[in-house]
């Protein structure tokens, strides 16, 4: 742990537009982990019973617009 707490020191010393990069960074690492997941998912089938569920709802009218 002695790791993580370094880290975090070093981020706490950072100059504003540096941490506000890392922070743009750290954001689009989590949306890219995001994406994998949902592609993973998506092509495993994990996702069909969203596909599903809205295509009924869908054949009984209960869509709302957005």
């Amino acid at each position: 742990m002695v790791q993580i707490a370094e880290i975090k020191k070093e981020i706490e010393e950072l100059p504003v537009q540096e941490y506000v990069n890392l922070r743009r960074w750290f954001a689009e690492k989590d949306w890219e982990i995001w994406d994998k997941q949902i592609k993973e998912d998506s092509n495993s089938g994990k996702l069909d019973f969203l596909a599903k569920e809205a295509l009924q709802e869908k054949s009984v009218k209960n869509l709302r617009a957005l």
